[in-house]
């Protein structure tokens, strides 16, 4: 069987066997990106030992050091740390177990070409953005990239593998598999045990599987008759504007690199969608500023189209949107000291976040609010919506099966439409790859 080109097996760095594996991995660079404490503890506990810290440019730090230094510094570190045999190099896919509380996602590393992937909003390619790039976000990250010897990624790319046939099977065999790291995340992350897929028969498996889940018929299957649209294979769930910067990087350069040069393909973590472990966490919406409220402007816009029902508190409200069934779109609305659940009866949008943002764009344009604010937790939201001039939007969890359907029909989701577990959950920087 050929190998599919979206993706390839890649050759790995990983910190030989002498580097203290907990001081050399460190959280993804946009992660605490107001936490300045979190960024000191994690500079104090490595100290000067071997470190993706070194190797990496904290999100924090842009705008507050002298940037042009600390790039030239990451890039000297990166050729000093290949040149003093930090790195061994293993040739093949990783599968990734990384234990959080009471739970365990399991993860493939593996190569993405950048030829299949396409971040802008009407894309048709096999590799999607979930969330709208910014463009300004991507020059100060392609100053960084552009002329590093390695890239190091933090890029989460979920899969729509609702049969479980590409990372599950490999979990089942994991006990017989080679393991090439296992230990304690800083700062209380949790567990993390890499296991070697360098293995013909496994490869094979999982280049078949990559196959079949492209294939006409399981398209068909889940998203119905074939369209440029729903040609999709993988849609970015962390890390999109560093995937587009490597994008945009390989788009400059490869005429004169030509088609094998190795920032053709980036390195990510592939994870299963419907992964028990995964969980997207909504992001909901406060309001500032109103003029007006928000209720009056939801019923002048969408008329008989929309729904109000009342509850007696938060908690109920919070409850009732949760449970709303699949294929309905209801969000709550906390507003003037009620709370009513909202239901859009001809959604406008696939998901009921993109008809909420679409709704709230349009009433910032017209001048009706000052600001939307996001927020994770659901306390913070109930305390800002008590004051006079706000409004809270309580959004539902987003659904797995319709998360693939929503960028098929919308494009790139609005942003700030999940958050894929809490900061400490995210990727930390173990592996490296050599892309000049």
């Amino acid at each position: 069987m050929s190998q599919p080109s979206i993706i390839k097996s890649p050759d790995i760095l990983l910190p030989n066997a002498s580097v203290d594996l907990e001081k050399w991995a460190v959280i993804a660079c946009d992660q605490y990106t107001s936490n300045e404490p979190y960024w000191k503890r994690v500079e104090a506990f490595v100290g000067d030992a071997p470190s993706t810290l070194n190797l990496i440019f904290p999100e924090f730090y842009l705008g507050k050091i002298d940037e042009a230094a600390k790039i030239k510094e990451i890039r000297d570190t990166m050729n000093r740390y290949m040149d003093q045999g930090v790195f061994t190099t293993h040739h093949g896919m990783i599968l990734v177990e990384r234990r959080i509380a009471n739970a365990t996602r399991y993860g493939l590393m593996a190569a993405i070409d950048l030829d299949a992937y396409d971040y802008t909003r009407t894309s048709t390619s096999w590799i999607r953005a979930t969330e709208g790039t910014v463009a300004e976000r991507i020059p100060p990250r392609m100053k960084i990239r552009e002329g590093a010897p390695l890239e190091l990624p933090h890029i989460l790319v979920l899969v729509d593998d609702v049969e479980k046939i590409l990372i599950e099977p490999l979990v089942a065999i994991k006990d017989t598999l080679p393991v090439l790291y296992d230990f304690d995340l800083m700062m209380g992350s949790g567990h993390i045990r890499g296991y070697s897929l360098a293995d013909e028969k496994v490869e094979a498996q999982i280049f078949s599987a990559i196959e079949t889940l492209q294939s006409d018929a399981a398209l068909t299957k889940k998203y119905g008759p074939l369209t440029d649209r729903n040609r999709i294979l993988f849609a970015i769930g962390d890390g999109n504007h560093s995937l587009a910067t490597a994008k945009e990087i390989w788009e400059k350069n490869k005429k004169v690199w030509g088609p094998d040069h190795p920032a053709r393909y980036a390195m990510v973590e592939l994870e299963n969608l419907h992964d028990a472990a995964q969980v997207f966490e909504p992001i909901h919406r406060i309001v500032l500023g109103l003029k007006g409220s928000l209720r009056s402007a939801l019923e002048k816009e969408f008329a008989s189209e929309v729904t109000f029902e009342s509850f007696a508190g938060a908690e109920a409200l919070f409850k009732a949107v949760d449970a709303t069934k699949d294929g309905a779109q209801s969000f709550g609305l906390m507003e003037n000291g009620s709370f009513e659940k909202v239901t859009f009866l001809a959604p406008r949008s696939a998901l009921c976040v993109g008809s909420v943002q679409q709704f709230l764009d349009q009433l910032k344009k017209d001048g009706a609010f000052k600001e939307v604010d996001y927020l994770h937790g659901t306390e913070e939201l109930r305390d800002l919506s008590k004051e006079s001039g706000n409004a809270g939007i309580y959004l539902p969890p987003v659904r797995k099966n319709g998360f693939f359907e929503g960028i098929i029909q919308d494009g790139a989701l609005p942003r700030k439409t999940f958050s894929m577990g809490e900061a400490f959950e995210k990727r930390f920087y173990i592996e490296a790859q050599r892309i000049l």
